[in-house]
């Protein structure tokens, strides 16, 4: 497959990113490679925490959480998944599957950084991808965190909001990233933390694999990830180690998505579950103290 790199100037001197940037090259499922980027911050021998960021936006999410989490001595692991940040982007929107997007982060961050005792954080496509990581390596994490997020298997019709999102991601001319996370923030963001959400995307042709997200969420039963989803559900209906859900106030995407993992997953029962205030879908921007909290107190307390 053919895949687009964004050049480093463009991530120069972005408001609050002064992290070292860290590459591995993964196997694209077509015959060649991509290079993954992701951080690694804290001490190397703190318990592991892996970040992940959904659709549109990238590592630049953690930007205020990962400093409070080294702080309290937890390493955090931040990967861009491939079409975002300074991860490779596939040209192609027919270059992006469910199921590569799993794969290329097993290889990449699991596979390659061999991590164990890990505590998952996932908010929106972070949870999609990284529950499947969870339940597949269910021997590698500790604890489960997740916030505005879900594991959707095709059950039940989608919300009017979600297929008009779907719709606009297809259909819009331009595909304005940084003005579509202002818009799921309640925080104003400055000109150049919405620039640095842009940074990513020199142009319309470095956003298939944003445009495609969408689309890739099972909204049926013949979806071609139902099938994968059910089977990490049932590896999550047996999840006896703590399941924390943290989600925000103020999301109406993703509003009673806590619901699923409440009644289903053992480990979810009796746990210290938190509602992020004044957050609306990206709470990493609105509500990062409230966060960073959730996680420490989560790695302390077992």
């Amino acid at each position: 497959m053919k895949s687009l790199r964004t050049p480093d100037d463009r991530f120069a001197d972005l408001p609050g990113y002064a992290f070292a940037p860290n590459y591995i090259e993964v196997d694209d499922q077509d015959g060649g490679t991509l290079r993954v980027h992701y951080l690694d911050e804290g001490p190397a021998d703190g318990p592991v925490v892996l970040a992940m960021h959904g659709e549109p936006s990238w590592s630049y999410l953690y930007r205020k959480i990962i400093p409070l989490l080294t702080g309290a001595g937890l390493r955090v692991i931040a990967p861009d998944l491939v079409g975002f940040g300074k991860s490779d982007k596939p040209s192609e929107k027919s270059d992006y599957t469910y199921a590569r997007h799993v794969a290329w982060m097993q290889e990449a961050i699991i596979d390659h950084l061999d991590l164990q005792n890990v505590t998952f954080f996932g908010q929106d496509w972070g949870g999609l991808v990284g529950l499947r990581l969870v339940a597949a390596n269910s021997h590698r994490f500790a604890r489960v965190i997740v916030g505005n997020t879900g594991l959707p298997t095709g059950e039940g019709a989608p919300s009017e909001a979600f297929m008009a999102w779907q719709k606009f991601s297809q259909e819009s001319p331009v595909f304005p990233i940084g003005q579509i996370l202002q818009g799921a923030t309640n925080t104003e963001l400055t000109a150049g933390e919405v620039a640095a959400y842009d940074a990513p995307f020199p142009d319309e042709t470095f956003k298939e694999g944003a445009r495609i997200f969408p689309s890739l969420v099972p909204t049926s039963h013949d979806d071609p990830a139902a099938p994968d989803n059910v089977a990490a559900w049932e590896v999550l209906k047996q999840w006896e180690k703590p399941f924390i859900c943290c989600f925000s106030d103020d999301d109406p995407v993703t509003a009673g998505g806590d619901a699923p993992f409440l009644k289903l997953v053992p480990g979810a029962q009796g746990q210290p579950h938190t509602t992020v205030t004044n957050a609306h879908h990206f709470f990493q921007e609105d509500g990062a103290p409230q966060i960073a909290q959730i996680i420490i107190d989560a790695v302390g307390g077992g």
